[in-house]
């Protein structure tokens, strides 16, 4: 009986399986690979995976990735605006310290409304 893609792509999540598990090498994986792709019947992909022990996939626990402890904290967008205001800050403060150190801290116009706007979106923004 002539197989499918649909059951050529199953055959190779099975030897996927099996190279995670170390059953095979990759060298092995990629010329099983090339026999499963290259297979027109069921027989000939039964004779790729014929040395292995038999994996149901649908039995396999889904792989739910655990949440970080980050989170759990700030959306990664609020963590690059913090970021991007903390370099914004440091750039114009050592400016400042190279120019004007001792004079008027302009830096703070750049801190302040800005710091503040993220500071509010923070708080009130949410999660998402």
């Amino acid at each position: 009986m002539r197989a499918s893609d649909v059951d050529r792509d199953r055959v190779a999540a099975i030897l996927r399986e099996h190279t995670a598990q170390g059953r095979i090498t990759v060298d092995e994986f990629n010329e099983r690979l090339e026999q499963v792709y290259a297979s027109k019947t069921y027989g000939e992909l039964a004779r790729v995976t014929a040395d292995l022990p038999e994996v149901d996939l649908r039995a396999q626990p889904a792989r739910i990735p655990a949440p970080s402890p980050a989170a759990a904290g700030l959306h990664p967008g609020m963590k690059g605006a913090w970021g991007a205001w903390a370099s914004a800050v440091a750039v114009t403060s050592v400016i400042w310290l190279l120019t004007d150190f001792g004079g008027y801290f302009w830096p703070m116009w750049v801190a302040g409304p800005w710091g503040a706007l993220l500071l509010v979106s923070t708080i009130f923004g949410g999660k998402k």
